[in-house]
């Protein structure tokens, strides 16, 4: 599991002329299961994506794919953690740890 932090690299004007965009981009990642959250930070800074993948490989080529980094306003910062623990509607991407 991975959370995605953007930061916001350009002004908000910027950012916005391109919100449908991204929103898009967000819909087709919901549809296909990768993203599981999502939203703005407060103050509006940037925002904050709960997704799941493979691999940090894969998370890096779907970051690099939003128009917001297509167009350089902003940039991510990927975590990867293991879900020991989740709410029950989450159960299916707990893991375990091994060793």
């Amino acid at each position: 599991m991975f959370v995605l932090e953007l930061s916001y690299t350009a002004p908000l004007e910027a950012v916005d002329a391109l919100l449908a965009e991204h929103v898009a981009w967000l819909d087709g990642l919901y549809e296909q299961g990768v993203f599981l959250a999502s939203g703005r930070k407060e103050p509006r800074d940037g925002g904050v994506i709960l997704a799941v993948a493979g691999d940090r490989a894969r998370i890096e080529e779907i970051t690099a794919g939003d128009p917001f980094v297509r167009a350089g306003v902003c940039a991510y910062r990927v975590t990867e953690f293991v879900a020991t623990k989740t709410a029950p509607a989450l159960e299916r991407y707990r893991e375990t740890l091994e060793g």
